[in-house]
């Protein structure tokens, strides 16, 4: 007997069909998780009977359950051969949207202004990325049925024949899906756990750190566990075993790789020194109701965007662009590329942000802005793209 090292386990992630049905995962599915961490209490409310006694007398079995999860990874390098990242089923949970695949096309034309054409039918939408070498965009508009507007033009412009790469966009939507987190240990005969009914009330994602990071936390409808798992538990007859391990082999992305493109008209930043995109759902369960110790569906509320900026003050035309915008309450669009490799890129875009009046810092030799959270606004689901490529 041993004590559990902490990195001695193997985290997987998978889409459930309906709320709390656990979903099925094989190897792919694996993601390279920092932290997981759950928490399951019974929810206890006083007992008023005479005991005749100050001794508490305990609460009786099959109360109500409340269970809640938080989990950081990183952004990595995924397979394009794979319908996206192993984590996007966490992404998909958080946004609500099904992801819209891009498998890429040939390129006709180019301009520095952001227009991009394509030798046939490009089959895109507006809010879906479009990467090309180094570089991931999004969709502003579409001309026609072989041509589109990006958010903003690529620095290296593809020449004629070039192809843009493949990409997979997240997209909000009303309904949230639910994710089943597995959690799996060495040895074998450690507890292993599986998280079913996972909904993402708040996701995160933090740039310019150490490491790019992602953040999830939320409400589930049950932790089961292997030592006293029963049949029936979740509609299963048996825990789910681990599949078959595969070589698991990804790339972290340095936090500092990445480009900033904001303001009316997209410019690119060189001088963000942290950047942070929350979004919360204002999630609740259906937990009240009479016969059930689980929840038994989520209900989101209404969604919150929002933008987080630190960058140092400069004289130009773009820096004092945002200024204005904040004092005079109009929107501008704010866009992240993180990493800078094919297979590595990941990008969010907020079509549409009032920015907060920025707070100046002067306690450093040079003066930085500080841009507090500002919320991202849009028509019917559209205030934030979350893209891979």
């Amino acid at each position: 007997m041993s004590y559990i090292l902490s990195n001695s386990n193997r985290l997987y992630t998978a889409l459930e069909s309906s709320y709390g049905s656990v979903g099925a995962i094989t190897s792919i599915n694996r993601i390279p998780a920092v932290k997981l961490t759950v928490q399951q209490q019974l929810i206890v409310n006083g007992r008023q009977d005479k005991t005749g006694s100050r001794t508490f007398p305990g609460v009786p079995a099959g109360g109500r359950k409340q269970t809640s999860f938080a989990l950081n990874t990183y952004l990595t390098s995924w397979q394009k051969t794979s319908p996206g990242p192993s984590y996007g089923p966490l992404f998909q949970a958080a946004l609500g949207g099904t992801p819209a695949q891009s498998a890429g096309g040939s390129v006709s034309t180019a301009t520095a202004s952001g227009a991009l054409g394509f030798s046939a039918a490009h089959g895109l939408s507006v809010g879906q990325a479009v990467a090309s070498g180094s570089e991931l965009r999004f969709v502003g508009a579409i001309v026609d049925a072989n041509n589109v507007v990006l958010n903003a033009p690529f620095t290296i412009l593809p020449g004629t024949g070039a192809a843009t790469q493949a990409t997979v966009t997240y997209t909000p939507a009303t309904v949230l899906p639910s994710v089943t987190v597995f959690d799996y240990w060495d040895p074998a005969t450690a507890v292993q756990r599986v998280i079913n009914g996972a909904a993402v009330d708040e996701m995160a994602i933090q740039v310019n750190g150490d490491f790019h990071e992602f953040q999830f936390g939320g409400l589930a409808q049950d932790v089961l566990d292997s030592i006293s798992f029963s049949a029936g538990e979740a509609s299963l007859q048996s825990f789910p075993a681990e599949p078959a391990l595969a070589a698991f082999d990804y790339s972290i992305v340095p936090g500092n790789l990445g480009q900033a493109w904001m303001g009316a008209t997209a410019s690119e930043f060189f001088t963000v020194t942290n950047a942070s995109i929350v979004l919360k759902n204002n999630l609740e369960t259906r937990a009240r109701e009479y016969g059930s110790s689980l929840p038994l569906a989520i209900s989101p509320g209404r969604r919150v965007v929002a933008v987080s900026l630190e960058l140092y003050s400069q004289d130009d035309a773009a820096t004092e662009g945002l200024y204005q915008a904040a004092r005079q309450q109009s929107p501008i669009s704010v866009m992240l590329q993180l990493g800078n490799v094919s297979g590595q890129m990941m990008g969010v875009y907020l079509p549409s942000v009032i920015p907060a009046v920025p707070e100046l810092d002067d306690s450093t030799n040079r003066l930085q802005w500080k841009f507090r959270p500002s919320r991202a606004q849009g028509t019917v689901d559209n205030e934030i793209a979350v893209a891979f490529g």
